[in-house]
């Protein structure tokens, strides 16, 4: 988990996983809010889902998806094919 300020949020992939490994998982699915409503995808958010599913590679541990949540609605990065 990780705690952001208004419009960014540091994520590292050895934070991410770390449950995942202690619980032997084989998949995740990761998620995050944006305050803002807008469910769209930053650069960033790309980027980062990017580094993640190549670490989660790496570890064993198949990303299986990254949803932005919003009031609104969300977005899932795999029905968008984003990854």
């Amino acid at each position: 988990m990780s705690l952001g300020i208004l419009n960014s949020s540091i994520v590292h992939p050895r934070e991410v996983f770390t449950r995942a490994v202690g619980e032997r998982s084989a998949q995740v699915i990761i998620a995050h809010n944006h305050p803002s409503g807008d469910p769209h995808p930053s650069e960033d958010d790309i980027t980062v889902t990017k580094r993640l599913a190549k670490a989660g590679e790496i570890l064993g541990i198949e990303l299986l998806d990254h949803i932005i949540v919003t009031q609104s609605g969300f977005t899932s990065f795999r029905e968008k094919s984003l990854m």
